[in-house]
Order: C-alpha cells, then structure tokens, then sequence
C-alpha cells in the first residue's frame, strides 16, 4: 500500500513546516540578541552616555562651557582696551586742536575771553581744551559705531595720509576764518561753507558722516550761544545772534575731521560682544 509520503501533494506541505521552522530559529535569535543589548545598556552606560556624564562631572566641571566662557571674557575685555585707548587718543588730538585753533583766533581778537581766566601761554581758558577733548572722545567714537549700526562701513579713502590731508584742511579752514577779510561776515560764511562741504566730499562722502556733521554743528553751535549769552565769552561784530555766522561751518568740518580719526583707529578693532 502507498504511503501518504510518496504522493506528490505531500512535498510543499513539508517544505512549508521546514520554513515555519526555520522563521522560528530566527526569531529567537533575534530575541537573544536584543536581550544582550538590554542587558549590556542597563549593566554599563555606554560610551557617548559615560562621555557626557564625564563633562557634567561637577568634580571635573563643564569643559566646553569654560573653554567659551574664558574666550567670551577675553574677548570682552580686549574690546574695552581698544576702546580706552581709542578714547584717550581722541581726547589728545582734540586738546591740541583746540589749543592750535583756539590761538589763532584769540591772536585775531575773533574771539575773546576775560582777562581772569587766561591763565596759560596759548591764551586760552583752562576748559577749552578738556571740554573740546571730550568732544573730540564722543565725537571719534560716534562715527564707527553709527556705521556700524546702519550697516554702512565707511570704505572712502581708508587710510592715514587721507587722515592727515583732511586734519590740515580743517586747520587751513579755521585758520582762514581768523585771517581772510571779506566786506561782510556773510561772503566769508558762504566761503567757508562750500569749503566745509567740499571737505566732506573730499574725505567721507557718507550719509552718515553729512548727518552727524550737521547734527554736531547745530548742537555745538546752541551750545555756544548759551555759553555766550552766559557771559562765558565772547565774539566780535557777532552777526548770528551772539556768535559769527561762519562757526556753524567750523563745527561741521571738524565733526567730519574728528569721525575720519576715530573711524580710522577703529579700523581692525574686534567688534563689541553681545551679551546673550
């Protein structure tokens, strides 16, 4: 009698059952190793896991945070030495303009203060200079940081020897409002005007340099009404109120003058830190 085995119908069933059996074995391979897995992550932490509990060590402390925090502070603080010495270089440069300046024209008798308060040999009172390196600190310092706000480096003319021919203009400007005689104060306000312009275009030809300047000189000049109202001093044969008509025009050039300085010391100076 046949058996059941020698019919053809009865090999795929076997085959099937060899199959069934051989996905078994596999899952329970599978299973094993995933419980070698689970067992080595509970019994030890791994690498990247011993790694970051290593840096949150409070024994050890966080590496990396003060690795940043030592660069974030040194930069800060190389930021705040330029600045200081910015100021301080700025401050001198406007003392000794003041002192040049001041000088020609107290010698045209443009300008005059009380006997009592000239007390030095460049016949000037004792707070003009301070107060006009002050302004001078204030005025170099607002220039780059302005640029750098509005997004607009100023590129015109970088470099010193630019510097120095708008620092000698500036005094020939001056020097020619104490010397030059014009039939009236207003010829040698319009002179000096369109000289004070074209400084502007010569050296800075920026939006931000224009506005500043003129700012500086409408400032500046209430400022020295008040002061000549106060009696403080005085100008001769004043005809803008209580001062020459022309100083306006000083006070714009040497804003420009005194920016071109401080955007040039500021050139290579590490930007200011923001604070997070």
């Amino acid at each position: 009698m046949p058996r059941l085995d020698d019919h053809p119908w009865s090999g795929p069933c076997a085959k099937g059952a060899k199959h069934r059996s051989h996905l078994r074995a596999s899952a329970r391979g599978l299973e094993a190793k995933v419980g070698e897995m689970v067992t080595s992550s509970v019994s030890g932490p791994s690498p990247l896991v011993a790694h970051s509990a290593r840096g949150t060590d409070p024994a050890h402390g966080p590496v990396s945070a003060g690795v940043g925090g030592h660069g974030s502070s040194g930069h800060i603080n190389s930021w705040h030495h330029h600045l200081v010495q910015r100021s301080l270089v700025l401050f001198s440069v406007g003392v000794v303009l003041a002192l040049v300046l001041n000088l020609l024209q107290v010698q045209r008798n443009v300008t005059l203060f009380p006997e009592e308060v000239i007390a030095t040999i460049f016949s000037s009172a004792w707070w003009v200079p301070p107060c006009c390196g002050t302004a001078a600190a204030v005025v170099g310092l607002l220039y780059p940081c302005i640029d750098s706000h509005l997004g607009e480096p100023h590129k015109f003319k970088r470099e010193w020897a630019s510097v120095m021919r708008c620092v000698a203009v500036f005094v020939g400007i001056n020097h020619a409002s104490a010397k030059l005689d014009f039939a009236n104060n207003v010829q040698l306000s319009l002179t000096l005007a369109a000289l004070s312009l074209g400084l502007w275009w010569t050296f800075d030809r920026s939006r931000s340099g224009l506005g500043l300047g003129i700012t500086i000189a409408f400032l500046a000049t209430v400022i020295t009404q008040l002061l000549v109202y106060n009696g403080v001093y005085q100008y001769t044969s004043p005809d803008f109120l209580y001062i020459r008509s022309w100083l306006p025009c000083i006070f714009f050039s040497g804003g420009v003058t005194v920016g071109n300085i401080g955007r040039q010391l500021a050139m290579g100076v590490p930007e200011k830190p923001h604070s997070d």
